[in-house]
């Protein structure tokens, strides 16, 4: 049998022409996104998130190390439902749902250390020693240059 013939008959399989619209003037269908399937996929998330939460001590809970998959799971659920139903990501009523999941888990995490301000002596040594480093370079590379011009 001819080879291009073989080629023309699974190409006219694939293609039936009385089957498929070649004319590519349709519109893709857009998904309409529904808020309340969404939140009840986020509920499914943050239960999964509450359950994988609850093997991770509550002392813990505030070093991302100790969390990161879960977090990451969560984050991924979220989005990959969103995105599914039609929802765009993040939206309003998926950050008010993180939110609270934050708020839930995290509201306890603080820095340990709180930074301040040195006193005004220490902050105005290290902003004066620069400056004057700077000049002194300016005038030692000027001084270089005439000095050299001399020699010359």
């Amino acid at each position: 049998m001819d080879t291009n013939l073989l080629t023309l008959f699974k190409l006219s399989l694939i293609f039936d022409a009385d089957g498929v619209d070649l004319s590519f003037t349709q519109q893709p269908r857009l998904l309409q996104c529904n808020q309340t399937v969404l939140l009840l996929e986020m509920e499914r998330c943050g239960e999964r998130f509450r359950s994988d939460m609850s093997h991770i001590h509550p002392d813990d809970r505030c070093n991302l190390t100790h969390f990161i998959r879960e977090y990451h799971v969560f984050s991924s659920c979220t989005e990959t439902n969103a995105e599914r139903i039609g929802c765009f990501w993040p939206n309003p009523s998926v950050e008010r749902f993180i939110i609270s999941i934050h708020k839930h888990f995290f509201s306890n995490c603080s820095l340990e250390q709180v930074f301040i301000d040195p006193p005004d002596d220490t902050l105005t040594l290290l902003i004066l020693v620069p400056v004057f480093l700077t000049l002194a370079m300016v005038v030692l590379v000027v001084w270089c240059s005439k000095r050299s011009d001399l020699l010359a």
